[in-house]
């Protein structure tokens, strides 16, 4: 089992914990990580964009000219695709882009990704978080102390408003539940910052 030294809010090692093999020493897949990021994308687009089709777009129930005798290329309606204001061809409608992956692909993608950052040494493990009001700067001296900056995920064990909320005005920096990490959020951050009790959570939710 892999050994991570565990840290207070302000650095200093307090003691050391053992990771889980299963989920923090799996050879990691790229294939699998990529399939499950694009499926996490594909999901997150909101498919709103619409244009006209000619049957939609107002005005071209006249006739522009006669069929025959212009000398001009025969036309039934001002509003075909080719005219000016006309319609759209195979115009864009509202859709869904979500997919299914299977859950056992999207459990081997996110144990390759927590294996992947404890390979490149950007685990760092808390032994917790405790605040007794909304302050943005201590979180801010936390990460600074334990070299969590530019750009960090903070895992918690639960709920924290104090926490979350002081959190969220620090660019870069986001936070999450152990029970709804996932693969994208895992390997869009810099450094993946693990509350002790966080780690106990993710190891009996995904081993």
């Amino acid at each position: 089992m892999p050994k991570v030294p565990v840290l207070d809010m302000s650095g200093n090692q307090v003691g050391e914990i053992e990771l889980s093999d299963d989920i923090f020493a799996v050879e990691p897949n790229i294939h699998v990580m990529h399939e499950v990021v694009t499926n996490y994308l594909a999901n997150r687009r909101q498919g709103t964009q619409s244009a006209l089709t000619r049957s939609e777009v107002s005005g071209g129930g006249k006739k522009p000219w006669r069929q025959k005798g212009t000398g001009h290329a025969r036309q039934g309606s001002t509003r075909a695709p080719q005219w000016r204001h006309g319609g759209i061809v195979f115009a864009p409608k509202p859709r869904s882009y979500s997919y299914t992956v299977n859950k056992k692909v999207r459990r081997l993608a996110l144990k390759s990704a927590l294996s992947s950052k404890l390979i490149d040494n950007e685990i760092i493990v808390l032994d917790s978080i405790s605040m007794d009001e909304y302050k943005t700067k201590t979180i801010a001296n936390m990460l600074k102390a334990i070299n969590a900056l530019p750009k960090s995920l903070i895992v918690l064990p639960d709920s924290n408003e104090k926490v979350v909320n002081s959190i969220r005005n620090i660019p870069k920096v986001r936070s999450v539940r152990a029970d709804s990490i996932n693969t994208y959020d895992v390997l869009n951050a810099g450094k993946l910052v693990l509350v002790r009790d966080a780690v106990s959570k993710i190891e009996e939710v995904y081993a």
